[in-house]
């Protein structure tokens, strides 16, 4: 019987891809015990929350009914509202941005008086919460104060057939880039509750696929 083989580049390509797989498949198993658990306590008591693009403020002008309403924050993080063209309000919390608003407002009418109240939350890009890999529905989410691991999984659907759970990672860019380890499948499938633990804003949650 005659042997065939692939043309070389194709077993060039084949074995390539065969290292490629072997080298992922190692890697993270030699990184499964390098992180350390995830603190359970994680949210900082002072946090205030900061606006961001997308947000939607409600601007009440106190005695100027014909200046308050409801405006979007522009993906450039700036709003218009009347009498106010460009003002810069991402990163700024609602008192910072309504005394921005009434030293705008006062080249225009005596002593405006504003109240600002956010009331659709996005929040500033850095402070999103981030989950990517197997998560039933990965996406991005708007921190909040006390948010743990088990809402930002109820907020994704969970953990798709595919992930290995218990090999899951919390990214901490707000420690420089800390890594820190979680078990997804004992809290989500098991209600393991020891297992959760809180996030912090700029979050990133790595769900891997599981290999077997």
């Amino acid at each position: 019987m005659r042997l065939t083989f692939p043309p070389l580049r194709a077993r060039s390509w084949l074995a390539a891809a065969l290292w490629a797989a072997a080298s992922i498949f190692l890697s993270a198993c030699s990184t499964t015990g390098d992180q350390p658990p995830a603190p359970a306590q994680a949210a900082t008591p002072d946090y205030l929350y900061k606006i961001g693009p997308l947000d939607t403020v409600n601007i009440m002008v106190w005695r100027n009914p014909e200046l308050s309403m409801s405006v979007p924050v522009r993906p450039d993080g700036k709003i218009t509202a009347p009498l106010i063209e460009d003002l810069p309000a991402l990163g700024k919390d609602p008192t910072t941005l309504a005394r921005d608003i009434e030293k705008a407002l006062g080249k225009y009418i005596r002593d405006p008086v504003v109240t600002v109240i956010v009331t659709s939350f996005v929040g500033p890009y850095p402070e999103q919460i981030r989950v990517i890999g197997e998560a039933a529905k990965p996406q991005t989410l708007a921190y909040r104060q006390g948010m743990t691991i088990l809402d930002v999984m109820i907020a994704v659907g969970g953990l798709t057939d595919f992930a290995d759970g218990n090999r899951a990672s919390i990214v901490r860019l707000s420690e420089g880039g800390k890594q820190y380890s979680v078990r997804l499948r004992d809290l989500v499938r098991r209600g393991d509750v020891g297992a959760n633990v809180e996030v912090k804003p700029g979050d990133v949650i790595l769900i891997p696929q599981s290999w077997f």
